[in-house]
């Protein structure tokens, strides 16, 4: 067995062992780190939200593959933040990325959503935001359609889409 096996299979052994709480509260720091238009208390966001929609949002989860109805969705309309009412991305943005999660090659508008680098899996990625409240919505990665090259994979649970 090589050692790069070995050194990651030792890293997940000790994710999986618990270990992974401060890593956790490493996911998204910058981006928790900035004021937002909407702030609210940890207690009020637990009172706004489902159980799950803070665990995304606010605590940086994600959603199981293939488990959010939106993922399917094809109706014309506009994803918002579920936390904050946002505009986040238009249904002519959206496309198949055969990922599981809802993906858009683009935001509806280049103030929409914010970036911040997080290191949950122990390398860089693309960390998406709401610009307005903080919340946590997927990531960003370049290997989406033309024209902007980006796959914008964002958790269904942090969406509410309004038909047109």
């Amino acid at each position: 067995m090589t050692k790069t096996a070995t050194d990651r299979r030792t890293a997940l052994a000790w994710l999986g062992a618990g270990a992974s709480l401060p890593v956790l509260a490493a996911c998204g720091s910058e981006a928790r780190a900035q004021s937002y238009p909407v702030s609210y208390s940890e207690a009020e966001w637990r009172r706004r939200l489902t159980a799950q929609q803070f665990r995304i949002l606010r605590q940086a989860g994600t959603e199981r593959a293939y488990t959010s109805p939106l993922n399917d969705e094809s109706r014309r309309g506009t994803y918002h933040c579920v936390g904050c009412g946002n505009r986040l991305f238009s249904s002519a943005h959206k496309y198949d990325s055969g990922t599981g999660w809802p993906s858009f090659w683009r935001p509806i508008d280049d103030g929409a959503v914010g970036y911040s680098t997080d290191y949950l899996l122990g390398y860089p990625r693309t960390e998406e935001h709401c610009a307005d409240c903080g919340g946590h919505l997927g990531h960003r990665f370049n290997d989406g359609p033309q024209p902007t090259g980006h796959r914008h994979c964002i958790n269904g649970v942090a969406l509410d889409f309004r038909p047109a």
